[in-house]
């Protein structure tokens, strides 16, 4: 086959520079090279992987495992002499290995059982931050083992969903077009891709395939294994790799907010073999842990080019992943929560639980009162949390003045009667009574709210004040009788454009930006919402929960605490993004 015979053409002489040698040094070994300039602190790395480089030269001196890298230099130049790159700016490149992946690489595939002369190692975990090449580097393996692997060997690019596990399918078959533009040697079907002299396959698994078990598969990549809460696709491939001799199962992944998943079971079991916490756990040697991990968050906040701290989980940083990238992303993350958690995560392989208090108390906590004659005759507009019917609903307004960059917010909130003698919100701060007093919260009959009462604080803010409620958010959940009430008062839902009532989801797909315009406006002091104590309440109440594409949310910080105020503001400000243009023509005309 042509590529093979590339392969072992590039490699060539390379077979004269691999005579086994009793002795391995840093001029005959990429990994102990690598060990080498980290140590002499050329290369910077964390601990982790510090102390497993140091494991790893042990185990030249242990007689259970012999040196050989064979294998592993022949994989390497079909690498670099074959496999194009799949990805802007260097698309359709020439793959040029660093260190760091021909010691990752040179090491998977030369040491060796001493008893059967079987490769060592079966299962690897690669811990790096996003961007570092992590699926190019996967995808590259995978087709070395397409092209130079065992004949009729399965090969299956995996993850928690099809989407996900097409990013290494992909990179792989757009390699192998490179290769062989005109499929003379290989082919791609619907459902695999072929070596047609070797029937070798390629495959994609993911949590959605049916029938997962009762395959036969000799290599597997799953990626991004930080999502699975269970281990269904890892168990799956592992049963079906048990017949093999040289299996490889490959979990690359960045950190991710799954708290006792799948990878942090698996990072369990790689940091035991790290620590050596159990060296008679015979699946501990066939485990390769290369973790690129920060030693604290610390080295986040203090890092910067001349130290390059950072570049303890991004080991590319300089080559693939930018400096000024990684830069604007600390920057932000020093202004917002949501993208703190994310970065931390994502950039730097800090484990976090995708859940953190939304606001500190300085971000909300300044003078923001004032007079409600001032927005006489205003035009404003608004937004309800019309939660269940049975708890604390919240109605708001947001008005802007000409010539001002404030925004100001006038809320409402309302409170079924039965739920001031029931309520254990009193625990967590709540003063009901002396809020209602104070005409904060109105209180309404029965163990329910008359959602219609809401829509009538909508017409109230305007017979006493003229301020006119432009748009008002809401969301789908509890809102019929309140709907009705407003349209009784003359604003319509028509669906359309001009729909006074406007329908927002509250999902972080929505909501997210929202969320973070809020934050900014608050840390600046924009927002100036009356200094209102149940909003502090609910700020106090409110945490962040940011999935895997760094999209936010507003959740309770415990169960039943009340965040009703901090989810209409995140309402009312999707409210104001999506017609902020024709609302502040509006202000300006007045």
């Amino acid at each position: 086959m042509r590529a093979r015979k590339r392969a072992r053409s590039a490699h060539g002489s390379g077979n004269m520079l691999i005579n086994e040698k009793k002795i391995w040094s840093p001029d005959n070994s990429y990994l102990l090279e690598y060990k080498a300039r980290c140590d002499a602190g050329e290369i910077v790395i964390g601990q982790e992987l510090r102390i497993e480089l140091q494991n790893l030269e042990d185990g030249f001196r242990n007689d259970r495992y012999f040196y050989d890298t064979t294998d592993a230099l022949l994989k390497m130049d079909f690498m670099e002499h074959c496999v194009r790159l799949t990805k802007s700016p260097f698309y359709n490149k020439p793959m040029k290995l660093m260190l760091w992946q021909k010691a990752f690489i040179e090491c998977l595939y030369s040491f060796k059982m001493s008893d059967t002369s079987l490769r060592r190692f079966k299962k690897i975990l690669l811990l790096i931050a996003r961007k570092n090449g992590k699926s190019e580097t996967c995808s590259a393996i995978g087709l070395t083992e397409f092209f130079l692997g065992n004949p009729g060997s399965d090969i299956v690019a995996s993850s928690n969903d099809d989407a996900q596990a097409s990013i290494i399918y992909g990179a792989i078959d757009t390699m192998r077009e490179l290769i062989d533009p005109h499929d003379q040697d290989t082919k791609r079907n619907q459902s695999f891709i072929k070596n047609k002299f070797t029937n070798t396959k390629v495959f994609k698994l993911s949590d959605r395939t049916k029938n997962k078990e009762g395959r036969n598969i000799d290599t597997a990549f799953v990626d991004e294994s930080h999502e699975m809460k269970e281990n269904i696709i890892g168990k799956s491939i592992e049963q079906s790799q048990s017949l093999k001799d040289e299996p490889l199962f490959f979990n690359i992944t960045t950190e991710g907010f799954v708290i006792g998943g799948y990878l942090d079971d698996e990072l369990d079991k790689a940091r035991a073999v790290i620590f050596n916490e159990d060296p008679d756990d015979p699946a501990a040697e066939r485990l390769l842990p290369w973790l690129y991990t920060q030693d604290s968050e610390n080295e986040v906040w203090r890092g910067n080019r001349q130290n390059r701290l950072w570049m303890k989980s991004n080991p590319t940083l300089g080559t693939v992943k930018k400096w000024d990238y990684l830069e604007e992303q600390v920057a932000l993350a020093r202004k917002s929560k949501a993208d703190r958690i994310f970065v931390l995560s994502k950039d730097f392989n800090i484990k976090q639980n995708g859940v953190e208090a939304w606001l500190n108390l300085e971000d909300y906590d300044y003078p923001c009162g004032y007079e409600m004659e001032r927005f006489r005759g205003a035009k404003a507009l608004g937004a309800v949390d019309l939660s269940e019917t049975t708890d604390l609903c919240c109605a708001k307004a947001l008005i802007m003045l000409p010539d001002d960059p404030n925004k100001y917010i006038v809320t409402q909130y309302f409170i079924p009667e039965t739920k001031l003698e029931t309520s254990d919100d009193r625990h967590a701060g709540a003063k009901y009574d002396e809020w209602a007093g104070d005409g904060l919260i109105t209180i309404t009959e029965g163990s329910d709210i008359d959602l219609s009462v809401v829509a009538d604080w909508f017409y109230k803010i305007y017979t006493d004040y003229g301020i006119r409620v432009w748009k008002v958010g809401y969301d789908q959940r509890f809102s019929k009788d309140w709907i009705t009430k407003m349209e009784f008062y003359g604003w319509m839902r028509t669906g359309g454009d001009d729909t006074d009532l406007v329908l927002i989801t509250q999902n972080a797909q929505t909501l997210n930006n929202a969320i973070r315009l809020c934050e900014a406006d608050l840390k600046h002091q924009l927002l100036q919402y009356g200094d209102n104590p149940v909003d502090k309440f609910c700020f106090r109440n409110a945490a962040l929960n940011v999935d895997n594409r760094g999209q936010c949310l507003i959740v309770k910080s415990e169960a039943g605490k009340r965040i009703d105020g901090a989810v209409c503001t995140a309402i009312l400000y999707e409210t104001y993004r999506r017609f902020r243009t024709e609302y502040k023509l509006l202000v300006e005309g007045e």
